[in-house]
């Protein structure tokens, strides 16, 4: 991730005001990065936190969760958890897999079209399923 430009800032205040979060100078910075050149991105809080320490940005690593946190709960990311302990964050809302690369750490997107989840439980009674979240774990040969 890179500098912050004037696009990255408007796309990015576009991108708060469409869920309802207020601009913050910290919520601009982190939006801006996040989606300012129009690319979907999986960050987990460090990332994020190292890139806008790299653009120039005075954010603590506290907020950055605390702003991941927010923009999740606005519906603008979904929060992907790997392994129980690692929580990876995406832009693209829409319900889809992910591989996790497990020599690198890293999280992509993987294509839907051809996955089908089917025979899954009932939900418990009083309860509906909301979401099924897949991640493929994959090791390089």
């Amino acid at each position: 991730m890179k500098q912050i430009t004037t696009h990255a800032e408007k796309r990015g205040s576009a991108w708060l005001a469409g869920g309802g979060v207020r601009p913050t100078r910290q919520r601009v910075a982190l939006a801006s990065l996040l989606i300012g050149d129009g690319k979907d991105r999986h960050v987990t809080a460090e990332s994020l936190f190292d890139a806008v320490r790299h653009s120039g940005e005075k954010v603590s690593l506290a907020t950055v969760y605390n702003t991941l946190r927010t923009f999740c709960d606005a519906g603008l990311m979904s929060e992907i958890t790997v392994d129980g302990t690692k929580s990876y964050f995406d832009t693209n809302t829409t319900e889809h897999p992910h591989f996790f690369w497990e020599d690198t750490g890293e999280l992509t997107d993987a294509a839907r079209e051809r996955m089908q989840i089917t025979n899954l439980p009932s939900a418990p009674e009083g309860a509906e399923i909301a979401s099924v979240d897949v991640v493929i774990r994959l090791r390089r040969t």
